[in-house]
């Protein structure tokens, strides 16, 4: 098979959570330009409406899905508006994420709950529905979660304590591997992204407080970009990541190497 087949996403449906901006948004845009008619799923229908002119622009089949997956309930009707509308899921992207600055000692409870339901609980919803729904009858599937490089090791607390954030990613690290090794048998293979800094909405302030550290501690001195999660994204999606499962990859410009 060519290496552009391998790469052919037509006729692939992909949801993507959090899909209206940042990394979701970009990973949206990578998929659909292989040829994926790709789900976007988030909270704000106001941003959806921006995404589906954006995409659609591109030439992608889009459809857009407003929910709430704090609502753990939420997962699988929005796995049957899928099939409604396609017929099928062949990619899940769990990209939907929140976080939560706070010393350990006052993080309050409440945002502690809030965090790892997003974070950790969503994604096991969401991945067990697309799986029942779509993916174990097609026996076949790709899952990819979004979880960090604070999800690999402790991070100093001079640069940002989130105790939350951070034990959330290092969850969904693991939880990658242990679904991986049992879902291997329905053809599906589940992999994650670890993203290292890229300044979206929801890192922004840490980039702008902690821009000069952050530097020092990336050895290619510069932040993640527009264009710097569609490759491995494009990767984990496609047939060409057949033999790839229950791995982390992280994209970082080299932060957790050092």
């Amino acid at each position: 098979m060519s290496i552009r087949k391998l790469f052919d996403l037509s006729e692939r449906v992909a949801l993507v959570t959090g899909g209206s901006r940042g990394l979701g948004l970009q990973i949206a845009e990578a998929l659909g330009e292989l040829g994926a008619r790709v789900v976007v799923s988030a909270r704000k229908q106001a941003e959806l409406d921006e995404v589906a002119s954006q995409l659609s622009g591109q030439g992608v089949e889009v459809l857009t899905v407003a929910c709430d997956l704090q609502d753990t309930h939420a997962a699988r009707p929005l796995v049957e508006q899928v099939l409604s509308r396609f017929g099928r899921l062949d990619i899940l992207f769990n990209n939907a994420g929140a976080t939560w600055g706070a010393p350990a000692e006052q993080h309050p409870l409440e945002a502690w709950n809030k965090v790892i339901n997003l974070n950790l609980t969503a994604v096991f919803a969401l991945s067990q529905a697309a799986a029942n729904l779509a993916m174990i009858p097609a026996r076949h599937g790709r899952i990819v979660n979004i979880a960090s490089v604070a999800g690999l090791a402790g991070t100093h607390p001079d640069f940002m304590r989130a105790i939350a954030y951070n034990t959330s990613k290092g969850g969904v690290v693991n939880f990658t591997r242990s679904l991986a090794a049992e879902w291997a048998r329905h053809g599906i293979t589940v992999n994650a992204i670890a993203p290292g800094v890229f300044p979206t909405k929801m890192a922004k302030v840490m980039a702008e407080t902690h821009g000069d550290t952050i530097m020092q501690l990336t050895p290619l001195r510069r932040f993640g970009g527009d264009e710097d999660l569609k490759g491995v994204a494009a990767l984990l999606a496609s047939d060409a990541s057949a033999y790839i499962t229950g791995q982390t990859i992280a994209v970082d410009g080299g932060m957790s190497a050092i």
